[in-house]
Order: structure tokens, then C-alpha cells, then sequence
């Protein structure tokens, strides 16, 4: 068997999220006492890698794959896979992973697993450990097929350093074209993004108003976190569609979430639940979120906020 990890990266730094599944597909190729290949796109600084277990990287470079676009990303990635014949192929659970993994596997007609939670359970047949409904369970899944893509879902199995004498291959991108059309890109800059945050501080209508945003930032700035929203802050326009998490939003998985002013609604639940440590701020001791909490604090906010940053710098 050969193991292929897909590695993500943005203004040519390689996500977290990649860096997880790097180890998480060392731990399964050392298994099957197998190299670990790596396949990037676009990548010119990929050193990082060599501290994580990579033994081949293959590069593939081409304008066209500066931003991502399902069809032509696609395309160039079935194209090496269909060549290189991987049996396990191990992907992030990035919204951008996300549209690719079911498109990637149709093309090389592979099993396609979502939020894979842990190791392979049995390699013949693979099967694995997958959470579902929403974060409250997990079910063992397993496939006949030669080929399966993993989708490893975000901080389920850490990062381990693991060293190797890296090889580079440099490939030129296939001619590829799409029906879609990318006509602008928006990025935020100098903030510390959702899906890559460890720790991810959102704010509800309990904050009353955009005016006292400044309260969740000024925590974010403190723990270096990400800075999030539930979806009527975001619906009202207090903040950004791209802060909004949850079920209809974005997904967090971080190592610590803290919600302030943020009741609980089940589809926010559903979407944070995988978060290790949720924390509440909150000044109705009947909210629903402090049944899902491990520290919950009754208070309001702008008494509890000021103190709590007071206190983190002072620890600082």
C-alpha cells in the first residue's frame, strides 16, 4: 500500500490542518512500512516538512492553481493519483477539502470517508472510526474498495514531529479548464483564522451591540485567538458572514472555544461541539449552553470581560 497526504497551504505557508494529517498518514505509513508521499500545489516553501515525516514531496506548479477552483484542482491531483496508484490517500476537513474530497474520489474511483476520528481500525478490509450526527457519535465504516480518501477531521489526532530526508519532484500542472469563474477574491489579513485556530473566542446578542466587539478582540488578541460569531450577530451585520459558526456556518474544532452572550441554540451546539473545551460566559444561568459546557461563568459579560483580560495579561 501507498500513502498520500494532499497538503494545503495559503500565501505559500501549509495550514495546520496539513500539517495534522502529515502525521496522522506517517503514523498509518509507518504501519505498512511505507514512505509518505506529499502533493502540493504551488508550494515553494515546503521545509517544514522534513520535521513531520514526509519522505517525497511531488510539487505541482501552474498558474491556473494559485487560487482554489474544484474542477482544475481536481483534475491535476486525480491526474498524479491515477499514475502514482495510492491505496490511502489522507485529506484535511477544510471547507476547500471538503468540496475536493467526494469530486477527488469519484475521478479515481475511490471510497470516500468524512470526519475520520482516529487510526485505521483493520486495513483489510480498511475500515475506520468516523464521528456523525453532528459531532454526538461515532461509527465504524468500512469499504471493499482498493482506494480511499480520508477526510481527518480537525485536531482528532494532533501533530508529531517525526524527521525524514525529504525528496522534492517538481511537476508541471495539466492543461485543465472550468465552467466556473473566480471573478474577485477577499481576504482578511493579520488575523488568526477560524480553521486553523487553537483557541476561538465568539460572541452572541449579548453583546448588544457592534460597539462592544471590541470586548471579544481584545480577549482574541490576549490568547491569540480567532474571533467568531453565532448567526444572528452575523445576520444582523454586526460581524462578517465569514465569523459565523455553528451548523449553517462554519465548523470549530479548536482546542478551546468561549462563547460569550451566545445562548445555545442546537444548530450552534451542533456546530462547536467538537471543540475539547467549551467555555460560557453567560448572565442567564438557564441558558441552554451551559449544559454543553466544561466551565461555564454566570455574570455579564462587560463585568466579566475586562477582568478575565486584566487577569490573562497580568498572567502573561
Amino acid at each position: 500500500m501507498s500513502v498520500i497526504v494532499y497538503i494545503e497551504s495559503e500565501e505559500n505557508k501549509i495550514k495546520k490542518a496539513s500539517l495534522e494529517a502529515v502525521s496522522y498518514a506517517k503514523k498509518i505509513s509507518e504501519s505498512l512500512k511505507k514512505d509518505l508521499i506529499a502533493v502540493s500545489l504551488n508550494l515553494t516553501d515546503f521545509s517544514i516538512l522534513k520535521n513531520y515525516g514526509v519522505d517525497k514531496l511531488y510539487n505541482i506548479s501552474d498558474d491556473k492553481l494559485k487560487v482554489f477552483e474544484v474542477n482544475i484542482y481536481s483534475n491535476n491531483l486525480s491526474n498524479l493519483f491515477n499514475e502514482l496508484e495510492p491505496e490511502i490517500i489522507v485529506i484535511t476537513s477544510s471547507a476547500n477539502s471538503r468540496y475536493l474530497g467526494p469530486i477527488l474520489a469519484s475521478k479515481i474511483d475511490a471510497a470516500y470517508m468524512s470526519n475520520v476520528a482516529s487510526l485505521p481500525i483493520s486495513y483489510s478490509p480498511f475500515s475506520v472510526k468516523r464521528s456523525c450526527f453532528t459531532n454526538k457519535a461515532f461509527n465504524e465504516t468500512s469499504t471493499k474498495k482498493s482506494t480511499v480518501v480520508l477526510s481527518l477531521s480537525s485536531n482528532s489526532y494532533g501533530l508529531h514531529e517525526n524527521k525524514s530526508n525529504l525528496i522534492l519532484e517538481e511537476i508541471k500542472g495539466i492543461d485543465s479548464n472550468s465552467a466556473l469563474k473566480i471573478d474577485s477574491l477577499e481576504k482578511l489579513t493579520n488575523k488568526v483564522t477560524i480553521a486553523d485556530a487553537d483557541i476561538v473566542v465568539s460572541g452572541g446578542r449579548g453583546l448588544k451591540g457592534p460597539e462592544n466587539w471590541h470586548l471579544i478582540e481584545d480577549l482574541a488578541k490576549v490568547l491569540g485567538a480567532a474571533t467568531a460569531c453565532s448567526k444572528p450577530v452575523s445576520d444582523m451585520g454586526w460581524r462578517p458572514h465569514s465569523e459565523h459558526v455553528g451548523q449553517t456556518g462554519k465548523p470549530v474544532a479548536s482546542n478551546l472555544y468561549i462563547a460569550v452572550g451566545i445562548s445555545g441554540a442546537i444548530q450552534h451546539l451542533a456546530g462547536v461541539n467538537s471543540s475539547k473545551v467549551k467555555v460560557v460566559i453567560n448572565n442567564d444561568p438557564e441558558a441552554p449552553f451551559f449544559r454543553s459546557a466544561d466551565y461555564g461563568i454566570v455574570g455579564d459579560a462587560f463585568e466579566v470581560l475586562p477582568k478575565l483580560i486584566e487577569g490573562l495579561k497580568a498572567i502573561k
